[in-house]
Parts: structure tokens; sequence; C-alpha cells
């Protein structure tokens, strides 16, 4: 057994930086299995044991997680095993479910409401709509808004997987793009110095582009389906008829966007208060610290949700179908990803930096690759810090050093983007698809999924290439 040098929990002389790059060092690329293991069991047994899967999802995931964790306490010992896990359970994998509890709550008791009939016009709408409403309430918050009224508008249809997968391209990623607001990579930036506007200015462009190719591709898939449902005898008006007239578009549970606010609120001041966080807070077992602007966002955000459980009508969230399902999947299923990706984690943080990524193009296609899988958060700060070791001498100053501007913009964009493909790789992406699910569209299977992806995203990813990072 392996003991690092310490105290009460063996780390005296070394910061946990330095622990992590001793870890990762000596950790093998076998023991990226468990996690690779958890990635497979979600591609595959909804597939063949579809009945199994949807009983066991959190039995599977305990089973990777022990596969990791008992070898990890072998070799490291068992003080470094807890510690990896309260920084992963408590830092990590709480805010990260809190955060989308919240607004699954609090959007789900915002009912748009009106006879939007799913035209191929009107999907186009709603999906510029969520796009650039994603980097002002997060893609999270977007897309738990957006999915009711566009399953409802095309509940028409038979075919409409199509619609959920663009949907998912365009509002639960890319749409964070333009703000820290959008999504958490963009805001980790922007707490070590990245100007709050800088992405707005440079990463439109690429938004704009990628937009007008999605769109018209989404617009002529939708058309050659729309064809289909016509042939068969289905119309949007099946929507209008005798028992549900044709409604004015209105919204009805409006107060919840004040607690929509309040989760955003929570989110800014966890950074914008880590500086007294350091100073007041408490240690977890004397190696975690928690400050006071952790429990700033957690408690604003359950609050929030408590606020709006209370105070919506049962009616709004039945007109929504709501229910816990979703969130209790996403729950089950990424405490596995999250404690199965901590070797990930460290080998990403020990060799990021000297695997030769030095250029925008690298830059782009690494962080981007490895976001479709990771968490796209320590994805993008690696990248960052690596960006900032290169020593440029002109860009934007951040607490990492100066990085050049093309460098910057090649990593967030990749670190947004790509989490588009895969449902794992943003957090509103399997949410989006277990709630379509539920309200009965069959959605592609995990590899599915990464078919459409990569028929249709690599090729834009790869222009984005030719035209802004060479």
């Amino acid at each position: 057994m392996r003991t690092l040098p310490g105290c009460a929990w063996g780390f005296t002389g070394q910061s946990r930086d330095e622990v992590t790059v001793e870890i990762g060092t000596q950790l093998p690329l076998w023991s990226i299995i468990p996690f690779v293991g958890m990635l497979l069991s979600i591609a595959v047994l909804p597939l063949v044991k579809e009945d199994w899967w949807g009983s066991h999802e959190l039995h599977v995931a305990i089973f990777w997680a022990l596969l990791f964790c008992v070898p990890f306490a072998v070799a490291f010992g068992l003080h470094e095993l807890t510690y990896e896990l309260l920084e992963v359970i408590v830092l990590d994998y709480i805010p990260f479910i809190v955060l989308l509890f919240g607004l699954f709550v609090v959007a789900g008791g915002i009912a748009i409401k009106g006879s939007i009939a799913g035209t191929t016009r009107n999907n186009i709408i709603l999906l510029l709509i969520g796009t650039f409403l994603a980097s002002w309430i997060g893609t999270t918050g977007a897309a738990m808004l957006l999915i009711r009224p566009v399953m409802r508008a095309n509940a028409w249809r038979k075919n409409k997987a199509h619609v959920i997968i663009f949907f998912i391209f365009l509002v639960a990623n890319m749409g964070g793009c333009l703000t820290p607001l959008g999504d958490p990579p963009l805001f980790l930036g922007y707490l070590r110095g990245v100007p709050f506007f800088w992405t707005i200015e440079h990463i439109l462009p690429i938004l704009l582009l990628n937009l007008a190719i999605l769109l018209i591709v989404f617009g002529l898939i939708d058309r050659h389906f729309a064809k289909g449902e016509a042939a068969a005898g289905r119309s949007p008006l099946d929507l209008v008829d005798n028992d549900h007239p044709k409604e004015r578009i209105h919204i009805e549970g409006a107060h919840n966007l004040i607690f929509i606010a309040m989760i955003l609120v929570g989110v800014v001041l966890n950074g914008t208060l880590s500086g007294l966080g350091e100073t007041y807070g408490f240690y977890l077992f004397d190696v975690i610290h928690l400050g006071v602007n952790y429990f700033v966002q957690i408690v604003l955000i359950l609050a929030a949700a408590a606020l709006s459980l209370k105070t919506t009508s049962k009616r709004i969230r039945e007109i929504n179908d709501f229910e816990f399902g979703p969130i209790k999947e996403v729950a089950e299923l990424f405490i596995g990803i999250f404690v199965t990706m901590i070797p990930a984690l460290a080998l990403l943080h020990t060799y990021g930096g000297s695997i030769g990524i030095d250029t925008p193009a690298k830059f782009f296609w690494a962080s981007g690759a490895l976001s479709s899988f990771l968490d796209n958060s320590p994805t993008y700060v690696v990248f960052l810090t690596s960006a900032g070791a290169l020593g440029s001498v002109s860009g934007v100053a951040t607490t990492v050093g100066t990085v050049a501007i093309r460098d910057l913009l090649a990593i967030s964009a990749g670190a947004v983007f790509m989490g588009a493909n895969t449902y794992i790789g943003n957090a509103p992406n399997f949410m989006v698809k277990s709630i379509a699910e539920s309200r009965g569209v069959k959605m592609p299977s995990f590899f599915g999924y990464m078919a459409w992806s990569g028929a249709i995203l690599i090729p834009v990813f790869i222009i984005d290439t030719l035209v802004f990072f060479l």
C-alpha cells in the first residue's frame, strides 16, 4: 500500500493539486475501466434489458463505483479514497444535482399555453428562442422551460425524435456559449479573470454560423418528416378541435420566473462570494472546506424549489405532466458517473498540459472531445491552465496566465459546443431525453444519438475549425 505524506489525512507538505498530480502519475490507464463500464451500461443495457434497467439504474451505478473504490483504497489508502469521494460528492455532485433539481422543479411550474402548431417554421422559432435564452438563464433553465411546450406543439406528429435531438444540440448546449451564466465552464473562466462579456463578443460569430447551418439542416429534415405525417393523414390542426379550441399563447405560473432569478442569483453569489467563503466556513472531516458561498447557493436554490412547489397550482404541473421520475433517473446515474470519472480527471489533470495541445485547433478538439464524456467544467479549467502556461505575450489576462484570444475562444467553444455529442456531455441532455421518453417519444439509444451527432455536428465542428481555428 502506498502512503501519502501528511497529517490527519496524509497531505502535509503537499497542496491538493500536487497530491492529484502524484496520484495521476501512478494511476494506470486501465483505472478508467469503471468509468467506461458505466458509460457502456447507459448505452447498452436499455437496449438489451429495458425493463430490468429501469429498476436497477442505481444498482448499476453503485456496482461500477465500488469497482473503482475498492482497488483505489487498496492502492492509495482509505484516507485518500475518503477525500476523493468527499470532494467529488460534496463539492461537485451535490451542487450539480441541487441546481438541476431546482431548475427542474421551478421550470415545471411554468406552463406556456396556447395553440402552437409544430410546423417547421414554428419549430425553428422555438429553437431560436431557446438558443438565445440559454445564455441568460442557463442551458438547463432554458431546456426545462421550453421542452414541454415544444413537445406539446409536436404532439400531432408520430416521428418527432429529431425535434428533441436538435433541441439538445442548440438549447441544451450551444445556446449557453454567450455569457458565463449560460454554461458552468464559462462561469469558471469568469472567476479566473475572463471578462463577463468577452464570450459574447468573440464567440457570437461562431454561434451564428453554427445556428444557420443547423437550422437549415433541421428545416430540411423536419420538412421531410412533415410530408410523411401529411401522407399518413396527420396535421397540426389535429391539436385543435371542438374539445381543444384554438387558444392564445400565454404563460401560466409566471411567478416562477422570480424563483428562476433566485436560482441564478445563488449561482452568481457562489462565485462572487468565493473570497468571503475562504474566510468564513468550516472543514468537513478536516479536509473539505465549505465556505459560506457554498451554502448561499444551496439554500437559495432549495428555497426557490420549495416556494415553487408551495405556490404553484397542481393544475399547472398537470398541464406539464410534471413528475419526479426524470430528475430521479439523472441523480442515480450521475452519482456513478461522478465517482467513476475520478481517475479519468486525475490523469487529465496530470498529463493535460504535456500532450502537445498548443494550437487553437488542438485546444478546440481536445477540450471538446473530453467534454463530450467528462464533466466539461474541470476539462475547461485544465486546458485554460495549459493555455496560460504557454507564455503568450498578448491576449486575455487570467489568474492562470495570459491566454491567447484564439486559444481561449477554442477552449470555450469546444467545452460548450461538444457537450452536445453525447447524452452525458452536458447536464440537461439526459434530462431532456428522460422527459421526452416519459411523454412517449421514442428517443435514440446512447449510440443512436451519437450517430445523429456524428453525422450532423462533427461536419459543423470541422467547418468551425477551418473558418476560426486554423
